[in-house]
């Protein structure tokens, strides 16, 4: 069973920038066991700075396409107010946690995919 990501940011954001490559980084570590992935939901003001984000920052990600309404539905969904924010979710799209940030900062990576698939 696959965990998702949903990682909501923007380049426009410092904090964002900030966590950004340690969400790369802890995606690089689980990539090859193909049980999470990350998509990122752009809270960009243009498609040429969600495109310049994803290029100098993302991992290898999939992402919502800029001005799709999925973005703000996605966003209320899961109570999504500020970012950064990283909602975790099964692959049904039931929430597992919205604290995947502390997650990804606090636990090694194969620790938090267990944590997260044992919720």
């Amino acid at each position: 069973d696959k965990v998702v990501g949903l990682y909501f940011s923007a380049h426009w954001c410092p904090p964002c920038r900030q966590f950004t490559p340690v969400l790369r980084d802890f995606y690089g570590e689980l990539e090859d066991s193909g049980e999470f992935e990350v998509v990122f939901v752009s809270f960009d003001r243009s498609e040429a700075d969600l495109k310049k984000y994803m290029d100098e920052a993302h991992g290898d990600w999939y992402y919502v396409p800029f001005g799709s309404p999925k973005i703000q539905e996605l966003a209320t969904k899961y109570g999504v107010s500020g970012i950064p924010a990283l909602i975790i979710i099964k692959g049904d799209g039931k929430e597992i946690t919205k604290n995947g940030r502390a997650d990804v900062q606090g636990k090694p990576p194969k620790a938090a995919l267990s944590a997260w698939k044992a919720a």
